[in-house]
C-alpha cells in the first residue's frame, strides 16, 4: 500500500488533542505517550492519512523523543499506524480483515471466559454488572459515546475477572483496536445503542441464573450482532474512512 498525503488539518487536529495535557512524571512516560496516540486514533480525533511526527508529539508534551518512539512502535505493532520509509509515519486506514480477525480472537476468548464465570460469580458481582449498565445507558442518553463505550468494556472484562482471568482481558482489549476505531462510528446509529444495552441485560440474565450455556448463547448472539453491524458499517464506507467525525 502506498502512502497518502495527509488531509489537510490532521496536523493541528493532533496538536489540539494533546493541548493542556500534562504527564505524570511518576508513570513510565511512554505508557501515558501510548495511550494519548491510541485514544487519537481509536476516537477518530485524527483520521486514516495523518501524519504521525514524534518530534512534534514530544515537543509538544514537553519530553525527550525516545518515549515517544516507543509509545508509536507500540500503537504501530497494533496495526493502527503505518510507516513508510522515504514517506513518514501515518495512521493507517481501517482494516477490515483485521476486524473480523480481532472478533474471531474475541468471541473465542470471551466464551471461554464467561463459561467459567457463570457457576460461581457472586450477588455482588451481578450488581456490579448492573451498575455498569446503568451507566452505560445514562452515557448513551447524553450521547457521550466515549463513556458509553468505556463502560461496555468495563462489562466485558469484569466479567473475565471473576475469575481472575486478567490477560485474558489485555489479550482481547490490544487485539481489538481496528475493532475499537468503529465503535464510536457505528453507536449513535439509531438503535445500535439500544440493542447493545438490552444485550447486556440479556447476558446478565443468564450469568445470574448460574447457566454456562445460556450465558455462553447470549454473549456470542451478542458479539456476532456487533461484528454484522462494523462489517456493514465498513462496507458503507470505502476504505474504512469515516463519512463525517464522530461525536465528542
Amino acid at each position: 500500500m502506498a502512502a497518502r498525503m495527509p488531509r489537510a488539518g490532521e496536523k493541528d487536529k493532533l496538536a489540539e488533542f494533546l493541548d493542556g495535557v500534562v504527564l505524570n512524571r511518576a508513570i513510565p512516560l511512554r505508557d501515558q505517550v501510548y495511550a494519548l496516540v491510541r485514544k487519537a486514533i481509536v476516537t477518530g480525533r485524527i483520521g486514516p492519512g495523518a501524519p504521525i511526527n514524534e518530534i512534534d508529539i514530544a515537543t509538544k508534551l514537553g519530553i525527550s523523543r525516545t518515549p515517544v518512539r516507543e509509545a508509536v512502535k507500540k500503537v504501530s505493532d497494533e496495526g493502527l499506524i503505518e510507516v513508510f520509509a522515504q514517506h513518514g509515519t501515518f495512521v493507517s486506514e481501517i482494516s477490515r480483515k483485521q476486524v473480523e480477525e480481532a472478533y474471531i480472537i474475541r468471541i473465542a476468548l470471551e466464551l471461554e471466559s464467561i463459561k467459567r464465570a457463570a457457576p460461581v460469580i457472586a450477588p455482588a458481582q451481578i450488581q456490579d454488572l448492573e451498575d455498569i449498565i446503568l451507566a452505560q445507558q445514562t452515557a448513551v442518553s447524553r450521547q457521550r459515546y466515549d463513556e458509553a463505550i468505556a463502560r461496555d468494556d468495563d462489562f466485558h472484562r469484569m466479567i473475565a475477572e471473576v475469575n481472575g482471568l486478567t490477560m485474558l482481558w489485555k489479550v482481547v482489549d490490544v487485539s481489538k483496536a481496528q475493532m475499537d476505531r468503529c465503535r464510536l462510528r457505528t453507536l449513535p446509529t439509531p438503535g445500535a445503542a439500544g440493542e447493545t444495552i438490552a444485550q447486556h441485560r440479556a447476558i446478565l440474565k443468564a450469568l445470574e441464573s448460574g447457566d454456562p450455556e445460556a450465558s455462553m448463547n447470549a454473549l456470542r448472539e451478542h458479539l456476532e450482532t456487533s461484528l454484522r453491524n462494523t462489517l456493514a458499517y465498513l462496507d458503507k464506507e470505502p476504505a474504512g474512512r469515516p463519512a463525517s467525525e464522530p461525536a465528542a
